[in-house]
């Protein structure tokens, strides 16, 4: 679904700090329990080096929301049991081959949107009511273009299900169950939280400049040389910004001094 590339925007301090507190979370303290989540959710960034909301295609959803009518015709996209996963880009093609099966029986798209979990926090798109829209088709809209609306959906939907004063407590298992189901022990996802925000509460600071450089870089072509959109300038971001400013004829450096950062902003549309 090329229509759905947008701009790509990483999410503001005043974003962040409005969905931290929409969350009932305190932005002073709470900030390593939301990076915990994203980070085990989406690797922490909303968007594929494209632009496209990253998303997970969930055929086990799929079949529940069209009554199993396309199981048989295409099992590793309508299916009882979950799985069939790609991840990456490659999850839109397996949404589209969803939608190519509701237009073949007269159908809008709204149940394919609906089986897929979008963006930074990977709300899933039947939740779209608890993350404040009327459809999936308007959720998935309203995230295109910046991650502040990725984080204001997660935030309704973290308020509908009430795990704001459980990650307040650290109860990881409750917040997997809400966020993963009731098999989430089966992945290790309450284990993979913990780890992660122990890992975030030991005082790594994460740069909103340099997270949004380094969503410049990924959208330039940089990402293999970076790794994750993270907030961290370490060697592999010093790496990526060395080659871009080769790249773009800059003297030889791993530093956005001056005016570079602007530059770089500027030759990724942000």
């Amino acid at each position: 679904m090329e229509n759905l590339r947008g701009r790509g925007r990483p999410f503001t301090g005043l974003g962040l700090q409005a969905a931290v507190t929409a969350m009932g979370l305190d932005p002073a303290s709470d900030l390593p329990r939301l990076w915990a989540v994203l980070t085990v959710e989406s690797r922490g960034f909303g968007f594929q080096p494209d632009r496209r909301p990253k998303l997970l295609f969930e055929r086990h959803v799929f079949s529940r929301e069209t009554d199993r009518r396309f199981d048989k015709r295409a099992p590793d996209l309508s299916n009882s049991e979950a799985g069939g996963y790609i991840g990456g880009a490659a999850e839109y093609e397996r949404l589209d081959r969803a939608v190519a099966l509701l237009a073949d029986a007269g159908q809008a798209p709204e149940a394919a949107l609906r089986s897929a979990s979008w963006g930074l926090g990977q709300v899933m798109g039947f939740n779209h009511e608890t993350a404040g829209f009327p459809s999936a088709a308007a959720m998935v809209a309203a995230i295109l273009d910046e991650e502040d609306e990725h984080l204001m959906a997660m935030a309704g939907f973290v308020r509908a299900h009430k795990l704001g004063p459980k990650l307040k407590a650290g109860d990881w298992e409750a917040v997997a169950k809400t966020y993963n189901g009731k098999n989430f022990a089966e992945h290790g996802y309450h284990i993979k939280l913990r780890q992660a925000f122990e890992k975030f509460s030991s005082g790594v600071s994460r740069d909103l400049p340099i997270r949004r450089a380094q969503a410049a870089l990924l959208y330039l072509g940089f990402g293999k040389t970076m790794g994750d959109v993270d907030g961290v300038l370490g060697d592999n971001t010093r790496r990526a910004i060395r080659a871009w400013r080769l790249h773009a004829g800059l003297p030889d450096s791993d530093r956005l001094d001056g005016g570079d950062f602007d530059l770089l902003m500027a030759a990724a549309g942000l």
